[in-house]
């Protein structure tokens, strides 16, 4: 005859590292006790149920070998789950809406309109300007709204985007507080808060500026660990962060894991981040990348460049002397 239903062994085989939760009824992993009264869980990995504390002290030295094992196991997905959203490649940054050429990363190479929260090229505004016949005709290349007229105005037109959670304007609002700039005081506090409202809603640099403050001590205190978590943040979003990610494989490089450097190098170097390819040379100058993972960087560096370049950019880059696509804001 089989195990009878107060076999209480044959009642629980097979219970520790099963996900109690997942089952209809709630089991007792020490004595199969089953109600709507067995709620007591696993302090630490929260896998199994108990009816009271005496049952999860007495099961303890039989479910500690695989208390442990469902940790670790869960330990591993948790973290194959963050590799793959932070590694994930994101989508090339949009396009100018008045050229339709991809935007420079770097923001040497493109300009907020706080009038109509368009993000233009240089090129554009170069080209839009250099034809203008007079003062009246110095307006925005989209909008055709004049420029402001004061400090004022232009905070007033921040204000009036962010009214719209246009996040571009939050964060260029919260680098006014930061900078001291257009009759702004310098104001850390000021400044991170918008910077956080601007993260909160998706903002790639406004999570890299956090990270950069973390690191820098700007405002906070310094911590390198908060740092990171923020890049990882800026790095994760929509559109990513290539500031973010070099920072994150140089963080990598230094604790000696080359692999996942070059991951995030070789990612930034997608964005044009000048800086990731250097790094990636000199890992194949010492040794420690190969020359076709060198050669796939210098392509892909050379493929960024060939989706933004532009005769009007360059004019733009030549009359600001401004090496836009190199240098990092």
């Amino acid at each position: 005859m089989g195990s009878s239903i107060n076999d209480v062994d044959a009642v629980t085989e097979g219970i520790n590292g099963v996900g109690i939760f997942d089952s209809k009824v709630q089991i007792c992993a020490n004595c199969g006790k089953e109600g709507s009264e067995v709620t007591n869980t696993c302090n630490k990995c929260k896998s199994i149920m108990y009816c009271n504390a005496a049952c999860k002290k007495k099961h303890r030295h039989k479910h500690k070998k695989d208390c442990e094992e469902h940790l670790r196991r869960t330990a591993e997905h948790a973290a194959k789950e963050h590799d793959e959203k932070l590694f994930k490649q994101p989508p090339p940054r949009e396009d100018c809406p008045i050229c339709f050429m991809r935007l420079p990363y770097l923001g040497s190479g493109r300009v907020y309109m706080a009038c109509c929260g368009k993000i233009i090229c240089n090129g554009c505004v170069h080209a839009f300007q250099s034809r203008a016949d007079s003062k009246k005709d110095d307006v925005c290349p989209f909008c055709r709204t004049p420029p402001s007229k004061s400090d004022e105005e232009t905070i007033k037109r921040f204000e009036k985007r962010i009214e719209l959670s246009d996040t571009d304007a939050i964060y260029g609002l919260g680098s006014c507080y930061f900078q001291g700039e257009n009759g702004l005081p310098e104001n850390n506090a000021k400044a991170l808060e918008l910077y956080h409202k601007a993260a909160d809603l998706g903002h790639a640099s406004a999570y890299y500026t956090i990270g950069m403050a973390y690191y820098n001590g700007r405002g906070v205190e310094v911590d390198e660990k908060k740092a990171n978590h923020y890049y990882e943040l800026a790095a994760m979003t929509m559109r990513g962060c290539a500031h973010a990610r070099h920072n994150l494989g140089c963080e990598e490089g230094n604790l000696g894991n080359m692999d996942r450097a070059l991951k995030h190098w070789m990612m930034a170097v997608r964005d044009g981040k000048i800086s990731s390819l250097k790094n990636i040379k000199i890992l194949y100058m010492d040794g420690d990348a190969t020359k076709e993972v060198y050669t796939k960087a210098l392509r892909s560096y050379q493929a960024y460049l060939d989706e933004i370049k532009s005769d009007q950019r360059d004019e733009a880059a030549a009359a600001d002397d401004d090496e836009y696509y190199e240098s990092a804001f």
